[in-house]
């Protein structure tokens, strides 16, 4: 493990106390490592470890906060036990975050929950769709302005096969080698794709940076290779947490996992000028339009 990855001991998800040390390290773009925390399964949802269960047509199998399994395929029984196991690791996942992080609580907004139960190695997928390369994630349709991506894994293989990530620089240190290759923000450009549906809110100049980011560094085969980065591999009951908009990252292999993301305005981060957009606003040398500031 590097200095961007700090492990944690323990194995409850419930009762955790926030410590300095790790908000620190989250909060400038490192992993929290729980290797004792783990996801149990329930009997009923071992045989969910296929993977089958997921519709051939779905990247992931997903579950809004307050929705229906998506991208999922068997018995209605099948079906029932994936929404119990997937509304039992959100409560989890709620558990831990609130405990340490208790600034973050009031402000948070769960997104869905996934269960991946593809092999990532064998995965083919365009470069720019690609996890297997170094990158930060940004959503092309969805600009959210500069808000948190805050997600929880956990490795449940029952195989006792780690999840392999990467995980590269610090933000700051890639933002300045790539920020000068960046065309700059059009505001015009934001309305016009608003206006054919392929956003579904107005692309703001932080949204910009962050896809023009996220390609650059996809892109680039000789930064792939040769930038800072350690290899981490997450074990088979493990838990870990990131910024994912933040921390550099990349998955080369693993099977079965579950994730929970929330969604959160920079502002209420313990330090917002090591938020992403605080960051790039710094950088820039000016207020980012459009952004949440």
């Amino acid at each position: 493990m590097s200095y961007q990855i700090m492990e944690v001991t323990g194995s409850d998800w419930e009762g955790r106390q926030p410590v300095e040390a790790l908000t620190d390290t989250l909060e400038n773009g490192g992993v929290l490592y729980f290797p004792a925390l783990a996801f149990t399964l329930s009997p009923d949802e071992l045989p969910l470890l296929r993977p089958d269960v997921r519709a051939p047509k779905s990247r992931n199998i997903s579950q809004p906060a307050h929705g229906v399994v998506k991208g999922a395929v068997g018995s209605p029984e099948e079906m029932a036990a994936l929404s119990g196991m997937m509304q039992r690791f959100r409560r989890q996942a709620v558990q831990l975050v609130h405990g340490l992080f208790p600034r973050y609580s009031s402000h948070l907004r769960l997104e869905p929950t996934s269960y991946r139960p593809t092999e990532v190695a064998t995965r083919t997928q365009s470069w720019r769709a690609d996890d297997k390369r170094l990158h930060v994630d940004a959503f092309p349709s969805r600009p959210n302005r500069g808000e948190r991506i805050l997600r929880v894994f956990s490795n449940v293989n029952p195989h006792q096969k780690p999840r392999v990530w990467r995980v590269g620089e610090p933000f700051e240190a890639m933002a300045q080698q790539f920020l000068p290759l960046i065309p700059g923000y059009r505001a015009w450009e934001a309305h016009v794709l608003h206006a054919l549906g392929v956003t579904k809110s107005l692309r703001s100049e932080y949204d910009h940076m962050m896809l023009q980011l996220h390609d650059h560094l996809k892109r680039d085969a000789n930064y792939q290779k040769n930038a800072p980065q350690t290899v981490a591999e997450f074990a088979a009951g493990s838990t870990w947490v990131c910024f994912s908009d933040q921390t550099l990252h990349a998955v080369h292999g693993g099977q079965y996992m579950m994730e929970q993301t929330f969604f959160m305005p920079p502002q209420h981060q313990y330090r917002p000028d090591q938020s992403p957009l605080g960051i790039l606003t710094r950088l820039a040398g000016h207020p980012l339009q459009g952004a949440r500031l």
